[in-house]
């Protein structure tokens, strides 16, 4: 049995952990060498280019049937089913179907090199075919993105599928978000057209001098419905206020100010405006409108945050068992709790964690409230740009993020991180400086968008995240190793205090003595999600018998969670989990580690046997 050291104990110092030798297959993780990170090329330009995404079907097949429950150890791998497989070896070391890349991370570079900060991919058409999946997942992906803006019931459905397979099928662990589309003025489908580029003409373009943008293309933004094709430069309006709302002389910019236009004239439903700043025109981006310098925001601020067509989709998110549920447009914490009680009224066997996108003036305005109120948020960084001065934006990433780790929520920084890589196969040295900011400030997860979903080389993008974010928290724990852990001011008192301070005091331990690991054991999922906040230096293996709570802990810095059926004697799940582990060469005799648990409320340390 493992013998547990009391806490005035000190044990022996921490040994270096050596490689362990894999005892089956893993997938390979794919490396980037500093210099291919930022090749020494000449400089190019940055365009702001587009591409309409093509949904097309990938090939998915059907969701695998259920298996039974195993009763010990185990990874249900986000897809809520056990393998069947490990039912018949269910006392084996096989049992235990941990996910294989950080599986592959320990073994091939112990308990400090493992990744601690969450990756996650928007899925679309460059990315939504199996082998491309595997690939994402093989390089890191923690979280698949769907986003109901773009794409079918059916499209989605084939996509959500094609990850649960692959979990159960390559032993990943990947979760799924839906993402909302929210109620926001934005464009149709460009009458089917790949793209539309709109041209500005300069006074000068021989000796390029005077860079005023006169004479500009000509387009029109209608609400009318065309059943046939848009005519040529005609852009249809999903808001029939449109033209009523939009004065001459206004500036409209679309998909947050990717392309620019001036108001010139008002024909009964039709605007017509000049270009003044060109780009590629993304089918169903949003419009904002601005006057004297401002954003038009009172007929936004009349829009449901959630409309018909969302409740559509959560209802099909439903359905089909994704774990996270982001909402667009968030304006008061009384959506949440709507949609909250919403999902637990046809959701009773299973929880569904619900993510506020922050990207509104009235987002940042109720801020506090609202991710009270949320299983989490995300900093949509994007549509937030074109409603607040851009110079504004990083301070209120900064703020945003630092809020949710004092109210233990986990966040997402979204929108643009490797934005040039939708078409060149190399990051801007300011976006690896931008994903090393996020980094730094312990974000709980960064996110791919049009990088993953449409670009040219979306696993490449994967790579340059996870690389960074492995560079920037080794540089982390170096810099910070002789100062004392770094604690989030905390505001207001958690209900569950005493689970709260056990958890402040195990990471404290748990960076004063080196352990090579924490162990969790919680049934709720709170008292990983309380270590977490505390950002210790080691891995946290977080062990709950709940599979929702499992695939919501997926999400958060430093957490590598497993499923666990709980039996009454804690010296029991401890030996049984250190056997199992110790098979598959995740851990080995003499590693030091903190146990807790929420059931008994307390702390061991010792070494594995």
């Amino acid at each position: 049995m493992a013998q547990a050291v009391y806490l005035l104990s000190l044990p022996t110092p921490l040994r270096s952990v050596s490689k362990v030798p894999a005892s089956s297959p893993s997938p390979s993780i794919a490396r980037i060498p500093p210099r291919s990170l930022l090749p020494q090329s000449s400089p190019r330009h940055r365009h702001r280019h587009r591409h309409r995404l093509r949904f097309d079907a990938c090939g998915a097949s059907a969701a695998p049937p259920p298996s039974p429950d195993l009763g010990l150890l185990a990874s249900d791998n986000g897809s809520g089913n056990v393998p069947a497989a490990a039912a018949a070896a269910a006392a084996a070391t096989a049992a235990i179907d941990v996910d294989a890349v950080t599986e592959a991370e320990l073994k091939e570079n112990g308990f400090r090199s493992t990744r601690r900060t969450k990756l996650v991919c928007t899925i679309g058409p460059a990315t939504c075919g199996a082998d491309q999946l595997e690939a994402l997942a093989v390089g890191g992906m923690n979280v698949a993105r769907v986003n109901m803006c773009h794409g079918t019931h059916e499209w989605h459905r084939q996509v959500i599928r094609q990850v649960r397979r692959l979990n159960e099928e390559k032993g990943f662990a990947v979760a799924v978000m839906m993402d909302t589309e929210g109620s926001e003025i934005h464009m149709g489908d460009l009458g089917g057209a790949a793209s539309a580029k709109a041209e500005v003409r300069l006074s000068d373009p021989v000796n390029n001098k005077a860079a005023s943008f006169i004479d500009g293309e000509i387009w029109t933004f209608s609400v009318r419905s065309f059943n046939s094709p848009l005519p040529e430069r005609t852009i249809h309006v999903n808001y029939d206020g449109f033209a009523e709302d939009v004065k001459v002389g206004d500036e409209l910019l679309v998909d947050g100010g990717m392309v620019r236009f001036e108001v010139i004239e008002k024909i009964g439903p039709d605007v017509k405006c000049r270009c003044t700043d060109p780009g590629l025109l993304l089918p169903r981006a949003n419009l904002t409108f601005w006057r004297d310098g401002s954003l038009v925001r009172e007929r936004n601020a009349m829009l449901p945050t959630i409309s018909s067509k969302d409740w559509l989709d959560i209802d099909f998110g439903i359905a089909e068992g994704v774990d996270f549920i982001a909402v667009s447009f968030v304006k008061s914490a009384e959506v949440i709790n709507h949609l909250k009680s919403y999902i637990a009224a046809r959701c009773r066997d299973r929880e569904i964690a619900v993510i506020a996108k922050i990207e509104s003036i009235d987002s940042l305005k109720n801020l506090e409230e609202i991710i009270r109120a949320s299983d989490g948020a995300m900093v949509a960084r994007g549509d937030l740009g074109a409603q607040i001065p851009l110079e504004q934006v990083p301070a209120a990433q900064q703020k945003i993020v630092k809020l949710c780790r004092q109210l233990n929520k986990p966040v997402i920084v979204a929108s643009q991180l490797l934005d040039s890589m939708i078409e060149y196969p190399t990051p801007t040295r300011a976006e690896v400086a931008d994903v090393s900011e996020a980094v730094r400030q312990r974000a709980d997860a960064l996110m791919l968008s049009g990088e993953s979903a449409m670009g040219q080389y979306p696993e490449k993008a994967l790579t340059v995240l996870r690389s960074v974010s492995l560079r920037i928290e080794r540089w982390w724990r170096e810099e910070k190793r002789h100062e004392g852990m770094e604690l989030p001011d905390i505001t207001s008192s958690f209900s569950d205090k005493i689970s709260e301070e056990i958890c402040n005091s195990a990471a404290k331990m748990a960076n004063n003595l080196g352990v090579d690991a924490v162990f969790v054991y919680t049934k709720t999922g709170h008292m990983a999600s309380f270590l977490s906040r505390c950002r210790p230096d080691c891995p946290i293996f977080a062990f709950t018998s709940s599979t929702s709570v499992r695939r919501r802990l997926n999400l958060q810095w430093g957490l590598i969670p497993f499923r666990l059926s709980f039996s009454d004697d804690m010296e029991s799940n401890l030996n049984r989990t250190f056997s199992l582990l110790k098979a598959r060469g995740m851990i080995q005799s003499g590693d030091l580690v903190i146990a807790l648990s929420d059931m008994l409320q307390s702390i061991q340390v010792m070494h594995v046997p």
